[in-house]
């Protein structure tokens, strides 16, 4: 694969994971913009029907910067994330950049968030979308509901983009928060995790990065759907502001001592 830098010096601490479910053709692109700027890059395969992954599973066979995890079943982006967190707990790793395998993301600015994260590794590093004129109307505002309650609900804590899924997450205190309850395993893991997290104590760094909408005919896929995930986040936030509610005098504390 000539196109991957295979001699890259793997990181020890810090490597790229991609959650990819039924990605389209975008994902062979993507992974090969983030292996020629990151190694390791290990992709969690959620289940997918549409043969990507026997793709990316050749790809790793020639790339040694490169592992494919293999779901059997579909169970969710959250679901993907933290299976890929844990294993890479139990390796040795302490930091992980997320982003999604429909080419969306910057795998340009991989490095920039990286070094960033390796300056302040107790921070969540965490992508502020800049977007283009094609991007849907109804996604770019409908995001601004999303990142008014979360910031509400972490009393204005620094959050730049609660839906953005481009960003750094320390693994520890993650895996911890993930498996201390039973949400976060579908489309509302990133508004989840970024509350969550900034709750338990986990500060945000934001890094303005673009992020793009691909039309059908140029390999865009979208499994957004909008009354299942728009009621998902919902249900979410209602949640989240209950338990805002009950860590109000927790947080005020916190703002008055910073």
């Amino acid at each position: 694969m000539a196109d991957a830098p295979t001699s890259a010096v793997p990181s020890r601490t810090h490597l790229v994971l991609i959650p990819s479910y039924n990605p389209g053709p975008k994902v062979r692109e993507t992974v090969l913009g983030a292996r020629a700027q990151w190694n390791p890059v290990w992709v969690v395969v959620d289940g997918s029907t549409d043969g990507s992954a026997a793709l990316l599973q050749r790809m790793a066979d020639e790339d040694r910067g490169l592992k494919v995890l293999l779901l059997p079943q579909n169970s969710g982006k959250g679901a993907a994330v933290l299976h890929g967190l844990r294993r890479a707990a139990q390796e040795g790793f302490t930091h992980a950049l997320t982003m999604d395998s429909d080419g969306q993301h910057p795998a340009q600015l991989i490095p920039e968030f990286m070094q960033r994260s390796q300056q302040q590794p107790a921070a969540m590093v965490l992508g502020k979308p800049v977007f283009d004129a094609d991007a849907p109307r109804l996604r770019v505002n409908g995001r601004k509901v999303s990142n008014f309650w979360a910031n509400l609900e972490t009393l204005w804590n620094g959050i730049g983009d609660s839906l953005y899924g481009f960003r750094v997450y320390p693994i520890a205190p993650l895996v911890r928060t993930m498996q201390g309850q039973r949400w976060m395993r579908r489309f509302d893991f990133d508004p989840e995790a970024v509350v969550r997290l900034s709750w338990s104590g986990v500060p945000a760094v934001n890094i303005d990065a673009p992020v793009r909408y691909f039309q059908a005919s140029e390999g865009g896929v979208s499994h957004f759907k909008y009354l299942r995930d728009n009621t998902l986040l919902t249900w979410m936030h209602t949640r989240l502001f209950l338990g805002f509610v009950a860590r109000l005098p927790v947080l005020v504390w916190r703002k008055l001592m910073r």
